[in-house]
C-alpha cells in the first residue's frame, strides 16, 4: 500500500479558507422561500446540460440521468465516470467535473436510479443493479474503458463495477466510501413495511436536516446550503413516500451485501481517497482497505469531513489528476 499525505502547502490554504468560511453557519430555521421540490428535481438547475438514457429493467421503462461534459482543454481521449452518494445527486461534482474537463478529460455524472432527474421505479435495488447499469450507459455512450469515482455509497457501486467488468475500468477511485468494513453480522432481517411519515412537520424535518448538515460537513459553505434545500423541500413534497420508498429500498440492500471481499479479486489501480474525520475509524477502516487491494494507495485529509469533494475541492482534484495520470 502506498499512503499519500496531503502537502503542508494545500493544507495551509485549507486552513485560511476554512478561517473565511467559518464565519457562516447552517441557517438555524428553513428560509421563507424554502417550498417543496419534485421528486425530479424539476426545480433544481444543474452546472452542465442533462441528458437521459432509456431502456427497460424488470419489465418498467425508466430513464437515467447525466450530464456529459466535453474537454475544455486538449482532450487526452480519456473518461472519467462519478457516481454520487445515497441522498445525494451528481451536480454535487461541479467542482471535478470542471477541473477534469479543464485537463483534457471527457466527464461524466450520473444520477443513479431511484434517485435525482432519474427515474423512480419501485424495483429490487441492488450493487449489482447499479453497476450494470454504469455499463449500460457506457455502451450507450460508446466509451470502452472508463475511470470510475464513486462518493459514499457510490465508492460500493464502482466497487463493485471493478469486480463485475475488470476490462472496462482503468482507475478506482473511492471517496469517503461506506462500507469500508462487513457490518452485517447480528444485524437481523427488518422486511420493508411500506410505512411512510406522509405528513412530517416541517420543523422537526429541518432539525433533522440541520443535523445532518452539522455532521457532515467540518467548515461551513453557502453553497451547501442546496443540500439542505432540496431535503427539506422533498420532504414537504407530495412525491415524499415515493422518495422514501428509495431510501429503504437502498438501506435495505446495504443490509444484503457487501465489497469487501470484492478488494483482493481487484487489480485495477485503486485509491481510497477521504476526509480523514468523517467518522472516529474511518482512516484506519481506510487505510485496511487499501492494503488489501492489490494495487491499492490512501489519501486521508486531514481536519475534513464525509464530503472533501465539496469542502477543499482543489485537493481533491490535484489528487485525482495525479492518480488519473499515473
Amino acid at each position: 500500500m502506498k499512503k499519500i499525505y496531503v502537502s503542508f502547502l494545500l493544507l495551509i490554504t485549507v486552513a485560511l479558507t476554512g478561517t473565511v468560511l467559518a464565519q457562516s453557519a447552517p441557517p438555524s430555521k428553513a428560509p421563507a422561500d424554502w417550498g417543496p421540490i419534485s421528486t425530479n428535481l424539476d426545480e433544481i438547475e444543474y452546472p452542465f446540460p442533462v441528458s437521459y438514457m432509456n431502456f427497460s429493467v424488470y419489465g418498467e421503462d425508466v430513464r437515467i440521468a447525466y450530464m456529459d461534459v466535453a474537454p475544455t482543454g486538449p482532450a487526452n481521449g480519456r473518461t472519467v465516470i462519478f457516481h454520487h452518494g445515497g441522498l445525494y445527486y451528481g451536480w454535487y461534482w461541479e467542482e471535478q467535473l470542471r477541473a477534469l474537463s479543464a485537463e483534457g478529460y471527457r466527464v461524466i455524472a450520473k444520477d443513479r436510479l431511484g434517485w435525482g432527474k432519474s427515474s423512480k421505479p419501485v424495483i429490487p435495488y441492488s450493487i449489482n443493479l447499479w453497476a450494470s447499469n454504469t455499463a449500460h450507459l457506457m455502451d450507450h455512450l460508446d466509451i470502452e474503458q472508463a475511470a470510475l469515482v464513486g462518493h459514499s455509497i457510490g465508492g460500493q457501486m464502482v466497487t463493485r463495477f471493478a469486480f463485475l467488468y475488470p476490462e472496462r475500468i482503468t482507475h478506482l477511485v473511492t471517496v469517503n466510501q461506506v462500507g469500508l468494513t462487513d457490518r452485517r453480522g447480528g444485524r437481523g432481517f427488518r422486511p420493508l413495511t411500506g410505512e411512510y411519515d406522509t405528513n412530517p412537520d416541517p420543523e422537526a424535518v429541518f432539525a433533522s436536516v440541520l443535523r445532518w448538515a452539522h455532521e457532515n460537513y467540518s467548515t461551513w459553505n453557502p453553497k451547501f446550503e442546496k443540500h439542505m434545500r432540496i431535503r427539506y423541500g422533498q420532504r414537504l413534497s407530495g412525491g415524499w413516500p415515493q422518495l422514501a420508498e428509495m431510501s429503504r429500498l437502498t438501506g435495505h440492500m446495504r443490509g444484503m451485501d457487501t465489497v469487501v471481499n470484492d478488494w483482493q479479486h481487484i487489480q485495477t489501480p485503486t485509491m481510497i481517497l477521504g476526509g480523514a474525520d468523517d467518522y472516529p475509524t474511518y482512516a484506519a477502516e481506510s487505510e485496511h482497505a487499501a492494503n488489501v487491494f492489490p494495487n491499492g494507495e490512501v489519501v486521508n485529509i486531514p481536519g475534513i469531513g464525509h464530503n472533501p469533494h465539496e469542502e477543499v475541492p482543489e485537493i481533491v482534484n490535484a489528487e485525482l489528476l495525479r492518480f488519473l495520470g499515473s
